[in-house]
C-alpha cells in the first residue's frame, strides 16, 4: 500500500539569499573543530534533545529509521565506559594497529588514555539497527544502514556545533561492551560514540589544515 501524500513543504530563497545561508553555513562548519579537552561544565538537557531530533530527521533508506541514540550522563556509567573503550584502545594501539596507521596518527598525539569520556557532561551513543524487532510479526530487516547511520550522525555534529556545543568521535574497536553496558538489544550494532560538552578554556587542538576544493571536488560540465 502506498504511503499518503502531502505538499512538500519548500519556500524558496531569492539566489542572493541562497548563497547567504550556503556561506553562512560553510562558515559556521569551517570553524568546528574536534576537541579532546573537554569541561565538566553542565550542558542543558534540551540543547541534546533539539539536536537530537534535528538527526532524527535524517533521510534513510525507505524511511525506516534505522538509528537508535542512547544519551549517557550518568557518571558511573560513563565510568564504566571509559574502562571498557581504553582496554580496547590499548589491545589496539598494542596489537591490533598496523605500523601504517598508527604512523598516521602520530601527529595528531593520540593514545589509548580516554579522560574526555569521563569528563565530557554527555556521551551519546549511536546504534545502528541493521534489522527492527516487531513484536508478534517477523522482523524488519534495514536497508542502506551504513548510509542512514552516517547521515544521521553527521547532522546530530553539524546541530551540536551550530547550538555553541564541541564534540568528539570516538569509535573505539570492537564496540560491543556498549550493548552490555547500555543493555541494547543485539539487533543494535555500536556505530560510534560522541563526546559532547564545552571545550575547556585552555583546550587546544592540532594545527592542521583540510584539503583544498580542487583536491575534495569535481565538476563535469
Amino acid at each position: 500500500m502506498d504511503a499518503p501524500r502531502r505538499t512538500l513543504n519548500f519556500a524558496e530563497k531569492p539566489p542572493e539569499e541562497m548563497l547567504r545561508c550556503a556561506r553562512q553555513f560553510r562558515r559556521a562548519m569551517q570553524q568546528r573543530r574536534t576537541t579532546r579537552d573537554f569541561s565538566d561544565r553542565p550542558v542543558p538537557h534540551t540543547l541534546i534533545e533539539e539536536a537530537l531530533i534535528a538527526a532524527g530527521s535524517a533521510p534513510s533508506g525507505a524511511n525506516l529509521q534505522p538509528w537508535h541514540f542512547v544519551v549517557v550522563s550518568d557518571a558511573k556509567t560513563k565510568k564504566e565506559i571509559r574502562t571498557a573503550a581504553e582496554e580496547e584502545e590499548r589491545l589496539f594501539y598494542q596489537q591490533r594497529a598496523p605500523a601504517e596507521w598508527l604512523d598516521a596518527l602520530r601527529p595528531l598525539g593520540l593514545d589509548a588514555n580516554k579522560p574526555f569520556l569521563e569528563i565530557a557532561p554527555y556521551l551519546i551513543a549511536i546504534f545502528l539497527k541493521k534489522y527492527t524487532v516487531c513484536p508478534e510479526q517477523k522482523n524488519r530487516k534495514n536497508y542502506y544502514t551504513c548510509e542512514s547511520v552516517g547521515i544521521a550522525a553527521g547532522i546530530l555534529i553539524a546541530a551540536l556545533h551550530l547550538a555553541g556545543l564541541s564534540s568528539l568521535v570516538h569509535t573505539p574497536s570492537p564496540m560491543k561492551f556498549l550493548n552490555k553496558i547500555l543493555k541494547r538489544p543485539t539487533n543494535g550494532r555500536p556505530y560510534l560514540v560522541l563526546v559532547v560538552g564545552y571545550p575547556r578554556p585552555d583546550a587546544t587542538v592540532p594545527d592542521i589544515a583540510r584539503q583544498p576544493f580542487d583536491a575534495i571536488a569535481t565538476f563535469i560540465e
